[in-house]
């Protein structure tokens, strides 16, 4: 970790401009370097890697693969999506349910579009859209985790909730844990003119998961837009749809060396 001197800047990432993967059963936008897309100058912002936007048909989903050394958190917007992994856990991740996956020194995993199979159903045409966010654990070769933690809407509406952290400030809030002092995630679902201020840290990343929103500095951002900002906070966002959704990251350290 790094907090190397900084200037403000107010960067906007504009969906069209993503990397993308386009496959019969998964569209993927990539804000940084993933898999196949590798741009050496954009790796990472602050303590975040990994931020991809996925779109999942029905009883499709990613095969049991392994995750090393990395803190995954997992935000479903629409559908449902059905999690194992080799430490024995498993279940349903829908809206509002936040999921967090320790790798640390290695975990197998999966992650299908198929729980109503576990219903009994034979057939879901309902693809599901979720967000995927990686950042570096504080220390490698940890013993693997899990947590998941359903948020009700009333907790999520109209204002700036944290939802995962590591922080020792949030000790005692309502959010699953993740294995980064230096780092935590808030959402918030806001009605039309709704307004949340982006928070105080040498690094912010703001998504727009859903709606349109208008943040100071910056104008007007659509859905799948992000904003890295550095050195720089309290601007303010505003809702420009009746229904709009923001991930912002708070990040009070950087990866060296990536």
């Amino acid at each position: 970790m790094a907090s190397p001197t900084l200037q403000p800047t107010v960067d906007v990432r504009r969906a069209s401009d993503r990397f993308a993967t386009d496959i019969s059963w998964l569209r993927s936008r990539h804000s940084f370097s993933f898999s196949e897309h590798f741009d050496p100058n954009n790796t990472h912002h602050g303590l975040l890697l990994v931020n991809n936007d996925d779109v999942v048909t029905a009883g499709q989903g990613f095969e049991t693969h392994p995750h090393q050394d990395m803190e995954i958190v997992t935000w479903v917007l629409r559908g449902s999506l059905v999690h194992q992994d080799s430490m024995g856990h498993s279940g349903v991740i829908y809206p509002g349910l936040a999921q967090r996956m320790s790798a640390g020194t290695g975990i197998l995993h999966s992650e299908k579009n198929d729980a109503y199979r576990l219903q009994g159903a034979e057939s879901n045409h309902e693809p599901v859209h979720f967000i995927q966010m990686w950042v570096v654990p504080d220390e490698s070769r940890i013993k693997p985790g899990y947590e998941q933690l359903e948020l009700p809407d009333e907790m999520l509406r109209g204002k700036l909730t944290t939802v995962a952290s590591g922080m020792e400030r949030d000790a005692d809030a309502t959010a699953i844990r993740i294995k980064n002092k230096y780092a935590a995630l808030h959402v918030a679902r806001l009605n039309e003119n709704d307004t949340v201020q982006i928070p105080d840290a040498p690094f912010t990343h703001l998504f727009v998961a859903r709606g349109s929103v208008d943040l100071e500095e910056a104008g007007q951002l659509s859905e799948g837009d992000a904003v890295r900002l550095t050195a720089t906070g309290g601007q303010r966002i505003r809702a420009l749809s009746p229904e709009a959704e923001v991930l912002i990251w708070e990040m009070h350290a950087t990866v060296k060396g990536w």
